[in-house]
This record gives C-alpha cells, structure tokens and sequence, in this order.
C-alpha cells in the first residue's frame, strides 16, 4: 500500500475521479479519501494507486462502488434524538408561528434519506398538532446528495430493522411500518419528499431557499476552505431568520460566525441573523 507522505500517484488518482465522475476528492481532507479509497482498493486487490485507477478504467461498477463508499453514507432514523427533539422543540414551532404556508427544509448530504423522512415526521406531527388548532401548516423537504446510488434507495424508501435503533416503536409502527421484513415509508411521508442529485461543493449547482438546512457529520470531512464556502452558501440559501443544523462534532468557521446566532450550541442549531 502507499506511503501516507505527499504522493503524485495519489493525487493523480484524485484528479482523475475528479475528471470522470465529477467528486471533488481536493475539497475532502487527504486522510479521509486515502482511508476510503485504501478499503477499495483491498477488496479489489490493488497494490497501488496507478493499479487500482486502472481497474477503475476497466469496471464502471468499482467506481460506483468507490463513490458510495467515499460519500460515508452511515446513519439511522433520528439518530442523535436529542437533536431532532430540539428541533421539534424550538425550530418548527416558531417556523409555524411565521404564518407561512409551508416550512421548507433541504436535507443537504441526505445519503440513504433517514435524515429526510425523520424530519418529515417531525413535521408532520406538528401539521397534525397545528391542523386541531385550525392554524394548519405544510411542509416540504428535499434531500440532496453526490452518491446516486444512495438517492435510489432512498427513493425506494425501504429499511431494515437495524435502520430504526434510535426510533420509538410507535412512530416506527405509524410511518414506517413493517412488511414482509422491511420497513416501508408511508404514502404520506413520501408525497412531502423528495430526492435530487447534487454536490455540495459544487457552487453551480442551484441551491434551494429554504427556512431550515439539516447538515450532519458532512462538512467535517472537507478542508477548511470548502467547509466555509459551503456554510456561506448555506447563508445565502437560507430565508430570513432561517435555520441551520450541524453535527455534534462540527462548528461554525470563518466568516460564518457572523451569519448566525446560536438557538442551541450543545445541539449545534443556529440562526440566520
């Protein structure tokens, strides 16, 4: 395998998924795609970068397997509850209160779309709490992310039990219920989300206002100059008073501490000011 030191064969491997699928590997940190790729390249039983961009050449499936894996798409309906129960807590209600016909949210990096069809939920308890009152609120969601595969699944909308350690049974049952061994997003769920391929890094792609923006456990994987473009172009997509949701582990860096004001620094919430 390759030494961990600057190497012009690593970084040619870079540029060229760079040029053929268009992954930005130079906005990642450089340990975080060598980790990635290094896994592939065991499976695949290449010795060396030049080796295993020649297998790529030669197989269009290893390289979507490689993007799969260089995207880390890991993660559980609600996991971190105490983030979405904030959320639910805090940031909805005062969306409703704005008396807007639908609260808008990106989830952006959404991968196999848990994040997504939890915060539908979210919402839709709270369109159904606010429709007893006669103050009905709608809501929509898209998911965006880079692994094309990851948007297919979470289009199907079908999960595995393992998918749903951090949710109550009784929401499980209601939205995701159980047939022939897998969990299915209800209907009701599903007409409220939607899915679209983009890149975060990429600032061409059209970037959606919205009032809430959920980005968790993304950005920490992009160099520091990446990590601040994206949250300024998070600003910029965000209405007036909106909201933003990082990861436990991520911050606000730069020019961003400026763009907002913390409703919950232990939740990583914060407000477009």
């Amino acid at each position: 395998m390759e030494p961990p030191a600057e190497d012009p064969r690593f970084a040619a491997l870079c540029r060229k998924i760079e040029r053929d699928r268009g992954f930005y590997c130079s906005s990642y940190k450089d340990t975080c795609i060598r980790r990635r790729v290094s896994v592939r390249m065991r499976v695949k039983g290449a010795a060396s970068f030049d080796e295993y961009a020649r297998v790529l050449d030669d197989d269009s499936l290893e390289y979507d397997r490689l993007i799969t894996t260089l995207t880390i798409n890991v993660s559980r309906f609600f996991r971190n509850p105490e983030t979405y129960a904030c959320i639910a807590a805090r940031v909805l209600p005062e969306l409703a209160e704005r008396g807007i016909p639908a609260i808008k949210v990106w989830s952006a990096g959404c991968g196999l779309g848990e994040e997504a069809y939890s915060l539908a939920v979210l919402c839709h308890q709270l369109g159904e709490e606010r429709t007893a009152s006669r103050r009905p609120v709608g809501f929509e969601i898209v998911g965006t992310d880079v692994d094309r595969e990851a948007l297919v699944a979470a289009q199907l909308g079908e999960y595995p039990a393992s998918a749903f350690a951090d949710t109550a049974p009784a929401v499980r049952d209601i939205f995701f219920p159980l047939s022939h061994g897998i969990h299915t997003v209800v209907p009701e769920l599903r007409r409220r989300v939607s899915f679209q391929h983009a890149d975060l890094l990429e600032a061409s792609n059209p970037t959606p206002r919205v009032h809430l923006i959920v980005c968790r456990n993304v950005i920490i994987y992009f160099r520091r100059q990446a990590q601040e473009a994206l949250l300024e172009r998070f600003r910029e997509a965000l209405l007036p008073g909106g909201f933003l949701v990082l990861g436990k582990v991520e911050t606000l860096l730069g020019k961003s501490r400026d763009m907002f004001s913390p409703v919950s620094s232990r939740e990583r919430i914060y407000r477009r000011v």
